[in-house]
């Protein structure tokens, strides 16, 4: 019970130096990314950039004992920050403090939601975020994010938005305000960061560019030609803090907790199960996952840190760099109280714009080109799913954007399965097998007096009408000569109460027709409900078979037998005669 709980107790074990090794590299180097992105991130959630530090702290600590996956970096992240932002920004509330105060209740509500998904087992629930949905709604957020960031860049005051068409509105307001040295700053720092990416991926550029952006603003006084910089920034670790209870905006917020809940593990657990591949030592647990981001975001919520996510960039340096437990994350942890205590002076000096030219860049890349072309060639459903939650989400607003996005693919696939595959097969010559007489027309031999027909779903009140319409569609296809419907059910593994009715009444019709009903293929679940509900009996037991062959050879050696009767009673007849 306590290994599955804290996982920790399963690898402590068996620590060694070997592992230690490999932890503190992973941790320092993670750590180190982690003071400008942290920083970054907490600007894009609105807060002061002390936060980020503080959410790249006890969060840490907290997931390292509770994680089941060992390379996973949890801290801020892009995605996150800027649906609290959304979120809160919204309620238009006056005054640092309440903001502050707001999102550390969010952060609490968050981690609750996540908890208690986690106890009841409900880590099912991240799978109605399909990727479609997440790929519109990335791609829109990172737009939407590096327009933000703008204004760092531009050294103006721009008021934000989750809609486009009023951010850019409002950046194209300021435009009168710019600051020159501010510019071109900015623009130096994201060239410089580009540039560094493509001559090395090793080197950590955003902790460069920081450093070069602090000596810049002390040796050229770049703050009296209007470049902004960080100010004073408080020393000393977050002090518990139990958050302001706001049970008059719970209604308000709970619809973003639930939003950033489900999206912030989704985000974990596809970069935990992507890594998880490579570590044949461990097994994840989705769960418990949900349990361990649960307590990360409720104790960042008592040491004054917004909601935390696993980060795709770090996670992928942590294990490139050795990282094989979840030491390296208490080791980064440990780094940044250290910067937390002793080296916050320095910060003092850190132009803003660096932080957005590292956040604009970064989140370029989180800009998906590749899959909404692979869609458009193979799946223009989907593709247009996804392009409709992209611009729903720059237009309507972040949280709208992906629960419409949500609803979106939900319908779709509702009206898949309420139009199912269905296939008339035909027997492939001298064999045993059946295929598509559609797609194998020349390989397949049909006969005039039997339909066999495949449908390739359950059978519910949802596609009961368009199952009945094509199977009379092609029934009146056959003509006169039909004497036989087989019926492949082994895709069908459920039948609803309405759709057992429908079938019953089709059976009976299909006798009156002089026409036989035999089913093939049915899997034990779909028997059960045969002989259960009592439509075995309007079936017949002896209709009931195993392979489409002994179906169709039982339909052949019947129609002998029949024939056979006929010559008969017709020589019978003409000997009385």
């Amino acid at each position: 019970m306590l290994k599955r709980f804290f996982p920790f107790l399963s690898w402590i074990t068996t620590y060694n130096r070997s592992h230690f090794y490999g932890d503190v590299i992973a941790g320092a180097t993670v750590g180190i990314m982690l003071v400008p992105q942290g920083m970054a991130y907490a600007m894009i959630a609105g807060m002061p950039p002390i936060y980020g530090l503080y959410a790249a702290l006890v969060p840490q600590v907290v997931y390292a004992l509770m994680g089941t996956s060992r390379q996973l970096a949890v801290g801020p992240v892009a995605m996150d920050s800027l649906l609290v932002a959304a979120g809160v920004g919204a309620l238009q509330l006056t005054g640092i403090e309440s903001y502050i105060a707001t999102v550390l209740f969010l952060t609490l509500l968050i981690g609750s939601i996540q908890l208690l998904l986690g106890l009841l087992k409900m880590g099912f629930f991240v799978n109605f975020l399909s990727k479609p949905v997440i790929s519109g709604f990335t791609s829109a957020a990172a737009i939407l994010i590096g327009l933000g960031q703008l204004k760092h860049i531009f050294g103006t005051d721009v008021a934000q938005s989750s809609k486009i068409h009023v951010l850019v509105g409002n950046i194209f307001e300021s435009l009168g305000q710019i600051s020159f040295y501010t510019l071109i700053f900015g623009v130096v720092a994201i060239t410089f960061i580009l540039g560094m990416n493509k001559i090395s991926r090793k080197i950590s550029t955003p902790l460069l560019v920081i450093s070069l952006g602090i000596l810049a603003v002390f040796g050229f006084g770049l703050e009296s030609k209007g470049i902004r910089v960080l100010g004073e920034i408080p020393t000393g670790l977050p002090s518990f803090q139990v958050p302001e209870i706001q049970m008059d905006r719970l209604g308000q917020l709970l619809p973003i907790a639930i939003t950033v809940a489900l999206f912030g593990f989704m985000e974990s657990i596809s970069i935990a199960k992507t890594v998880e591949e490579k570590h044949p030592e461990y097994e994840l647990d989705a769960n418990q996952e949900l349990r361990a981001l649960g307590m990360s975001n409720i104790a960042a919520s008592f040491f004054q840190s917004f909601s935390v996510s696993g980060s795709f960039s770090r996670t992928a340096v942590s294990d490139q760099t050795g990282g094989k437990t979840g030491m390296s994350l208490i080791f980064s942890a440990v780094l940044i109280a250290g910067i937390l205590l002793f080296l916050t002076p320095l910060f003092h000096n850190l132009p803003v714009a660096a932080l957005g030219a590292i956040i604009i860049v970064s989140v370029f890349g989180l800009i998906d080109f590749k899959y909404p072309l692979m869609l458009w060639e193979n799946r223009k459903d989907e593709f247009f799913l996804l392009v409709a939650t992209f611009l729903m989400t720059l237009s309507i607003g972040l949280i709208e954007g992906i629960l419409l996005g949500v609803l979106l693919s939900l319908l779709l696939l509702v009206y898949r399965i309420s139009n199912p595959h269905i296939a008339v097969l035909g027997r492939i010559k001298g064999t045993d097998y059946f295929k598509n007489v559609s797609r194998f027309p020349e390989e397949v031999t049909v006969d005039a007096d039997k339909l066999i027909i495949r449908f390739d779903a359950q059978l519910y009140f949802g596609n009961k009408d368009y199952f009945k319409k094509e199977l009379y569609k092609q029934i009146q296809k056959k003509g006169p000569a039909l004497k036989y419907v087989i019926l492949n059910a082994e895709a069908i593994n459920y039948i609803d109460s309405s759709a057992l009715v429908m079938l019953e009444r089709i059976v009976n019709d299909l006798k009156e027709k002089g026409i036989q009903l035999i089913v093939t293929g049915a899997i034990g679940p779909t028997r059960d409900i045969f002989y259960n509900s009592g439509l075995i009996d309007c079936i017949g037991r002896e209709n009931l078979f195993v392979q489409t062959f002994e179906a169709v050879d039982y339909c052949s050696n019947q129609k002998e037998r029949s024939e056979i009767q006929e010559r008969i009673s017709l020589q019978s007849k003409t000997k009385s005669l």
